[in-house]
């Protein structure tokens, strides 16, 4: 099944470390979302790159960013591709300069961080939303 195009709805953030961060992704086309845990960093990082806030020097998601722009390949797309055991799994998928594509194993937080910063698309796999939209409460 094809992997629905969603968007960064919503991060919230609760200063803490020891509290759970948020992201929530929404399709696009559609009602259903999916809200991801994620760590206190990865959660500043979206949050800061969202906000323009700059630093004088670059932080880990600019920095692997910068490195994929130098080396000539292009982030396509991100991919929140499963679930296992309450956490999801998430794919980069880069183009090299040949036009050729590879598939790299990601955290979604990092994932989400790279993709508000380069504005390629987020997908999200289509049993893995409609696992959690029809979840029990």
């Amino acid at each position: 099944m094809k992997p629905v195009e969603c968007e960064l709805a919503r991060i919230l953030i609760n200063e803490s470390a020891d509290a759970p961060q948020m992201v929530m992704l929404r399709e696009k086309h559609g009602e259903r979302s999916l809200p991801i845990m994620i760590g206190i960093f990865e959660a500043i990082s979206i949050n800061r790159k969202l906000s323009g806030e700059e630093f004088p020097r670059p932080m880990t998601h600019d920095l692997f960013t910068n490195a994929l722009e130098r080396l000539g390949v292009k982030l396509l797309r991100i991919t929140v591709s499963d679930m296992r055991h309450a956490t999801y799994f998430g794919i980069l998928t880069l183009q090299r300069e040949d036009g050729s594509e590879i598939e790299v194993d990601a955290r979604p937080s990092d994932a989400i961080a790279l993709a508000v910063r380069t504005g390629c698309p987020i997908f999200v796999a289509e049993h893995v939303l409609e696992e959690q939209n029809h979840a029990p409460e």
